[in-house]
């Protein structure tokens, strides 16, 4: 007898930096959230859609919970309650290589008051599958894992622990198994060849920060934005329309992508465009592939770095960069 199909969503809960983008591409197979050595990278609740023959998941990639110092901050931490408030399972990070700190005792406290009952004996039964997804295990060896797995098993009464490294691709398909066992039965939600639930405008925008996140590292502001203005395709019934036929050998037209990235000081834009425009070059190169990939044809990328001043704390400003 077949196994009934499952489907649902998982929110990927941790604190900053723990490795939920780079799982949650992993899972999918390709990369739809941006991955970054800093902290806060993650802005925006990217869902990713993974399907396999028997189930569909979408994973909920949330922004780190943390305390707030913006505006923007306080945003981000409300993404994720957005995020939290219909969801099938939680899948919580903790890094192998970090110890259990007060970060992820905040977010154990808020997963408790958000998904736990308590009991007539004054313990506690989670109302959703809580699992424990222990990170970069690649960093430790087989005794300090087992030591970690201990002390992850006594902070809090997971449904599941389960090792993965991402990054080396180690224990995914344990991570892809233990994920759709915690889900209810239901049918499949998605077509079976999307991947995420994000429109091309905000999947482009996502790309453009991580690839300056990468070019620039330290020396990149943390209040980068960006905004894909206008996707304009290419119009094919304009050589149909003219009398004169395209050469053989004329390029097709491109697609035009504008984008205008958004940093908050005016001393900032030379950081951002670099001498001789050599980040906004190394930039459109990185992402000329995959571009062309969403967009569904060449294009040509058109960035423009603009100022607007302190909008990490600027309510108007917040929600035009969408926030």
């Amino acid at each position: 007898m077949q196994d009934a199909y499952r489907s649902g969503f998982i929110a990927v809960v941790g604190r900053p930096n723990v490795g939920k983008s780079t799982l949650i591409n992993a899972l999918i197979g390709s990369h739809i959230a941006i991955t970054s050595s800093r902290p806060e990278t993650t802005r925006k609740a990217i869902r990713g859609v993974l399907t396999t023959d028997n189930a569909q998941i979408v994973l909920v990639d949330t922004p780190g919970i943390h305390r707030p110092r913006t505006l923007l901050g306080q945003r981000l931490n409300d993404i994720v309650d957005d995020s939290l408030s219909d969801v099938d399972a939680v899948a919580f990070l903790l890094p192998a290589d970090q110890p259990i700190g007060p970060g992820d005792k905040r977010i154990l406290s808020r997963l408790r008051s958000d998904f736990a009952r308590k009991n007539d004996d004054g313990s506690l039964t989670w109302k959703v599958p809580l699992i424990a997804v222990v990170t970069k295990i690649d960093e430790l060896d087989h005794a300090a894992l087992v030591d970690k797995l201990i002390a992850i098993n006594e902070f809090a009464a997971f449904s599941d622990i389960v090792p993965v490294s991402a990054l080396e691709k180690d224990n995914l398909d344990e991570v892809k198994q233990v994920f759709i066992e915690a889900m209810p039965e239901g049918p499949q939600m998605y077509p079976e060849d999307q991947i995420s639930e994000e429109s091309p405008s905000e999947t482009i925008a996502e790309l453009v920060r991580g690839a300056f996140l990468e070019e620039l590292t330290d020396e990149l502001p943390h209040s980068l934005a960006v905004v894909v203005d206008a996707i304009e395709y290419p119009d094919e019934d304009e050589d149909a329309d003219s009398d004169e036929p395209r050469a053989a050998n004329a390029p097709k037209p491109k697609a035009q992508v504008h984008v205008s990235v958004y940093v908050e000081r005016d001393s900032q834009k030379p950081i951002i465009i670099g001498r001789k425009a050599e980040h906004l070059v190394r930039v459109k190169k990185k992402l000329r592939t995959p571009i062309n990939r969403i967009v569904g044809c060449k294009a040509n990328l058109d960035m423009h770095v603009k100022v607007a001043k302190e909008w990490q704390s600027d309510p108007k400003k917040l929600e035009r960069l969408g926030f």
